[in-house]
């Protein structure tokens, strides 16, 4: 009887933290979460919303769903080979297919630091009154050393945790305004295009779905059970990414809902076009005072900072899979993709005139690459000579490259506009 109750007992606690298993796989989610809720996405989802109130709210949504659904199929590229996607176009596609395309995605990355440090130099403007050019240089130089010194691990909690701070005060200001959520629900569901609305409709779509993520969730995603190839981990880690992606896409939804419903209550309502991200930080004065201007230039420094680190670390593992070599600080090719996306952002901002209007188009910059990133990657995760029986199902590869088309008739669209 004693050996029945100490098997239940132990039947009962392999249960309880098995039920906790989840939270052992959060993070690389997170991650990425980090890289699309940055200066790019307040830019558009500010201009998104004073400009045409609650009519592309859409856009979010639609953009969180196809994040959703590229993001889990890239990290099962990932688990299964235990290749980035950038190794994996190296080793598996045509050398003229995976060459241009991984340089394209460079050249993305380094529209994505420029508005990342972009974010940084104008948060330190806000504070100190420092110039934009000598901030966006003490931002890539901070996040140089961070990452070349790894110790960007040690803040990496602190910065996602105040990030996150501030974009839980973007929900809770939701119950401050009033908003129309009749209108507001309707909007999420239902496309608009709104006369001179499709640079800013590719700019979130930019700012949401960004290429360089695909790449780099491929990278960290194997930091979980990597060394274990066997095909029960595997499963595991498959299952377990699912409920990751969700659970931080969904985060990211609604971060970025919340920022485009602020602006649609309070700018779109008065007629104001926010044209600089000083003015966006009056969102937060009914929640934080006079002390608002502030903490949103802190919070927007932390997510330039954070989303830097990012796009550095996608730059470097982009640049290091080309030679087949997975991301590490202390490989050169590692290095130099990262001082390539850094270094070459830094001189395209030195010929920017209106730093808003640069993160606007930055964002527009990668959804326009963003069409062969994924073909890319759809025709990878499809062979069953790159990931065999945990290859795409005709279904799967049919939305993906449904997907894939989407994206691209948009931007046929907009260069016709």
């Amino acid at each position: 009887m004693w050996n029945v109750i100490k098997e239940l007992k132990r039947r009962d606690h392999k249960r309880y933290l098995g039920g906790l298993d989840f939270f052992r796989y959060i993070g690389p989610g997170l991650l990425v979460t980090v890289g699309f809720i940055d200066p790019g996405n307040w830019a558009s989802n500010f201009a998104a919303g004073s400009e045409f109130g609650y009519s592309l709210l859409w856009v979010v949504t639609l953009s969180t769903v196809m994040l959703i659904v590229l993001q889990h199929n890239v990290a099962h590229l990932g688990i299964v080979t235990g290749l980035c996607l950038s190794e994996a176009a190296a080793k598996y596609a045509p050398s003229w297919v995976a060459r241009p395309v991984l340089w394209s995605a460079v050249l993305a990355s380094v529209s994505t630091s420029l508005a990342e440090i972009l974010g940084g130099a104008i948060a330190l403007q806000m504070l100190v009154g420092m110039p934009v050019i000598w901030g966006a240089l003490l931002t890539a130089v901070l996040v140089v050393i961070l990452l070349f010194t790894n110790s960007y691990k040690r803040i990496e909690r602190s910065i996602i945790g105040f990030v996150s701070v501030i974009g839980l005060s973007f929900l809770y200001e939701l119950f401050l305004v009033d908003i129309d959520w009749p209108m507001a629900a309707r909007s999420w569901v239902v496309p608009s295009f709104p006369e001179g609305s499709l640079i800013i409709i590719m700019s979130v779509l930019g700012a949401v779905v960004m290429p360089h993520n695909l790449f780099l969730h491929s990278e960290v995603v194997q930091s979980r059970e990597y060394h274990k190839r066997d095909d029960t981990s595997i499963r595991r880690l498959l299952k377990y990414e699912f409920y990751d992606t969700l659970f931080s896409m969904g985060v990211g939804w609604a971060i970025n809902s919340a920022m485009i419903l602020l602006a649609a209550s309070t700018f779109f309502v008065s007629g104001v076009h926010v044209e600089e991200l000083q003015q966006a930080g009056a969102l937060l004065t009914p929640l934080l005072g006079s002390q608002a201007g502030t903490v949103f230039a802190l919070a927007l420094l932390m997510a330039g900072l954070s989303s830097t680190v990012t796009s550095g670390m996608a730059a470097g593992s982009i640049f290091a899979g080309m030679f087949g070599e997975s991301y590490h600080i202390k490989d050169i090719h590692s290095r130099v993709g990262i001082l390539l996306s850094l270094g070459l952002a830094l001189l395209v901002i030195l010929f920017i005139d209106n730093p808003f209007q640069g993160l606007i188009i930055s964002q527009m910059v990668l959804s326009i690459q963003l069409p062969f990133t994924v073909f890319l990657q759809v025709g990878l995760t499809s062979s069953k000579r790159v990931m065999g029986e945990y290859a795409n199902s005709r279904w799967s590869t049919f939305v993906l490259y449904s997907i894939a088309v989407a994206v691209s008739v948009l931007n046929v669209m907009l260069l016709f506009s």
